[in-house]
């Protein structure tokens, strides 16, 4: 397993540019086949592109991680857009489940998407997580994701 060290590694925030993300749960938990904990996190996405830090393309949250594709605005960099996003997802969770436990692992996988690469075919790839999974048969019965494109 990767430290959230050897994730920072290279890695640079760009205002406007991209971003796929991936992030998983503290031990990989499957916090989110909670409905009402899989919407805070949904909700705190919402937050994050309402506080103008990202503009969020679409994501799929899965039982024990989250991919998102998103575009980084100009008033944070990636890691606190991340962070801030995690850190207020995590106390919601908390207090729903009534704990105080560790909620997301720490760090995560970033990738900056290049100009040559085609963000509807990423999106694509990152809705389809469910399906992949075998959670279900058909996007549509999964309730945890969302897109600009479909």
């Amino acid at each position: 397993m990767k430290h959230s060290k050897d994730l920072r590694a290279g890695r640079y925030s760009n205002n406007n540019n991209y971003y796929f993300v991936t992030t998983n749960t503290y031990n990989r938990e499957p916090l989110f086949l909670d409905f009402c904990c899989a919407r805070i996190v949904i909700n705190n996405l919402k937050q994050t592109d309402g506080l103008n830090i990202t503009n969020t393309i679409g994501f799929v949250l899965m039982p024990d991680h989250l991919h998102w594709l998103f575009q980084l605005n100009e008033t944070a960099d990636l890691s606190h857009a991340i962070g801030s996003t995690k850190g207020r997802s995590a106390k919601q969770v908390n207090a729903r489940l009534n704990r105080d436990k560790q909620v997301w692992q720490p760090g995560f996988y970033d990738h900056n998407l290049r100009k040559s690469e085609d963000i509807k075919q990423v999106m694509r790839y990152i809705v389809a997580n469910p399906l992949r999974a075998n959670i279900v048969k058909n996007i549509e019965k999964y309730s945890h994701w969302d897109c600009i494109y479909l």
